[in-house]
């Protein structure tokens, strides 16, 4: 097994994945995941695939990852690892789809109209 590579996203957090045989060592960004992922919620949601599939400690993880806040980072690189994972081996996949780590969530920020403060908000109406 080579290098496998895959593609996360997130609101506008962009993951790129490489996945290879290994110790199961995370590095992010060439940071130690822990490092990058301060917080213990986001180490969790990265290792979720692997917790899931059986898998801890036989890959090495290589991520690059720009855009966005540091969760949609995370679950960014989620989707990538996931869909690393499903390269790997097709098995993997029902499991995975069962907890919804294979859906991209297609949730955007609404863009600003003209003549609006924001995407929703109005200025504010004066009747006199």
């Amino acid at each position: 097994m080579e290098v496998i590579n895959a593609l996360g996203r997130r609101k506008t957090a962009v993951a790129r994945v490489y996945l290879s045989k290994g110790k199961g060592k995370i590095s992010v960004n060439k940071r130690e995941m822990k490092e990058f992922f301060p917080i213990d919620f986001l180490q969790a949601k990265v290792n979720q695939p692997f917790a899931l599939t059986g898998t801890e400690g036989q890959y090495d993880v290589k991520v690059n990852v720009v855009g966005g806040g540091i969760n949609g980072q995370a679950e960014a690189v989620r989707l990538g690892i996931s869909r690393a994972l499903v390269e790997v081996s097709a098995d993997y996949k029902p499991m995975l789809k069962e907890e919804g780590l294979m859906t991209r969530d297609p949730r955007m920020v609404e863009r600003k109209k003209p003549g609006q403060p924001k995407a929703r908000k109005k200025f504010q109406f004066s009747k006199r």
